[in-house]
């Protein structure tokens, strides 16, 4: 039987009756945070030791650069897929999970859009898609980081290019996701990814999100990790363990003209899909995490540089980043060699574990957590008639179990974090708070507490 356990939040939460008189003021109370025992234990089992031992193993293949070696058993690309894949295999067949395992192949050639591709060449990601238990549950979890490796010069495909947090560093949390949650179902499915071909042009990353796209797949959530494993900046030495970065798209990529014209009514820019999925990753990671957090970074990536959660969000996918809060350039993109008593290279020896544990901790909490609540709400739409009165309908999410309810979230407009929520049974409700004064959005309830992350409403005239 699951246990859960009651906590005290940091949120307001005001139960509203959907027949209640709209004037009639609402009673506050403290928040109940659900901590789920089950989600709980598989934080405990995250293992630091486990991570170094995948990252070890990864830069043991001397470098994984897309264009190197795919035959030889012990060096190159090629060795580190097969790796990945037949670490993804043991956790299916150790935890008798219902995951398929697959290299999934796709050719790139010479074209003014992939000037890194100096020649045709077939890359492979490596997927392990674990399948939900429930035959209605369409949505789709996916958690990502990059295989392949670099040095100094990006066209170098020979040279040592050890790549221990560049990103080993993401596809160790990967595998320690794999290993831990296939011991577990979940409505949904969730697929464990490490892209190649990220260095060359994020290819593996736009390979999955077309392939996703043209077969219709309802991913809710990708999450990817690059650059997870360092706590100390390069020139001021400045260090941070206790935090990681969630990059998120503030105006999404791909919009369609109703969307556009919806947000541009709501003044809406700081509430994109990707940046609800970023608050709700900080929120839900709070009440098992006390001392790591996500520090929201309000713009896509960092300064200039992309990932492969962009070619998802170009794709109109709900997509974020985890990057490391200080970065170190000493070991980022640098050949291995010493210079005035400075050691250069992404080497093992530069990766804080500990801190890379903590950041798998994080993910896992999202996903679970997300695995296990209903899906979001549809069609949610705000009444624009002028008054002091607030009226938002929605419809139940058409795919997986029916929530018990919805949370009608509310936060003032300077205000970056939702720190108000109202819980209704039915699908509507009239808030006796002003719409020129807060954002709304409306998330659904499953039985056991979980929630979806928020779903902004569109304005209707009615």
């Amino acid at each position: 039987m699951k246990k859960y356990l009651i906590v005290y939040g940091v949120l307001f939460c005001s139960l509203v009756n959907a027949q209640e008189k709209p004037n009639s003021k609402p009673q506050v109370e403290r928040a109940k945070a659900i901590i789920d025992t089950e989600i709980a234990s598989m934080v405990t089992e995250v293992s630091a030791d486990s991570i170094r031992s995948y990252i070890s193993a990864l830069v043991s293949f001397g470098t994984r650069h897309s264009l190197s070696d795919t035959s030889d058993a012990k060096k190159g690309i090629g060795a580190a897929r097969r790796y990945v894949a037949g670490k993804l295999k043991q956790f299916a067949r150790d935890n008798k999970a219902d995951m398929r395992v697959e290299l999934d192949p796709f050719s790139v050639s010479p074209n003014p859009r992939t000037p890194r591709i100096p020649y045709p060449v077939t890359m492979k990601n490596v997927l392990g898609t674990l399948h939900g238990s429930d035959p209605t549950d369409k949505r789709i979890l996916l958690v990502s980081g990059h295989l392949d490796s670099r040095n100094s010069d990006v066209m170098d495909s020979t040279g040592s290019a050890p790549g221990a947090n560049d990103d080993a560093s993401g596809v160790a949390v990967v595998l320690e996701l794999a290993r831990i949650m296939s011991k577990k179902k979940y409505p949904c499915t969730i697929i464990f990814m490490a892209v190649q071909g990220e260095e060359q042009g994020l290819l593996g990353a736009r390979h999955m999100a077309g392939k996703l796209k043209q077969a219709g797949a309802n991913v809710v959530a990708m999450l990817n990790n690059d650059i997870v494993g360092n706590t100390v900046a390069s020139e001021t030495a400045e260090t941070n363990d206790k935090t990681v970065r969630i990059f998120s798209e503030m105006i999404p990529a791909l919009e369609t003209d109703d969307q556009t014209a919806a947000r541009a009514a709501l003044k809406a820019e700081n509430d994109s899909p990707s940046r609800q999925l970023a608050r709700y990753i900080r929120e839900v990671a709070s009440v098992y995490l006390k001392e790591f957090t996500a520090t929201l970074n309000a713009r896509p990536d960092r300064f200039l540089r992309g990932g492969d959660h962009t070619p998802f969000n170009q794709l109109g996918f709900t997509a974020v980043r985890f990057t490391e809060f200080h970065e170190d350039y000493t070991h980022q993109h640098q050949n291995v060699r010493k210079e005035k008593n400075v050691q250069y290279g992404d080497l093992p020896q530069f990766v804080n574990y500990s801190y890379t544990a903590n950041v798998a901790r994080l993910n896992l909490i999202a996903l679970a957590s997300l695995a296990k609540a209903p899906a979001a709400p549809e069609n949610v739409k705000m009444n624009v008639d002028l008054g002091n009165v607030t009226r938002l309908t929605w419809h139940a999410p058409t795919t997986g179990k029916k929530p018990k309810g919805y949370y009608v979230l509310m936060r003032e407009t300077y205000q970056p974090f939702w720190d108000k929520k109202f819980f209704v049974s039915a699908a509507s409700a009239a808030l006796p708070h002003s719409k020129d004064n807060y954002f709304f959005a409306v998330q659904s309830v499953g039985e056991d507490g979980h929630v979806s992350f928020a779903v902004m409403p569109v304005p209707v005239r009615e």
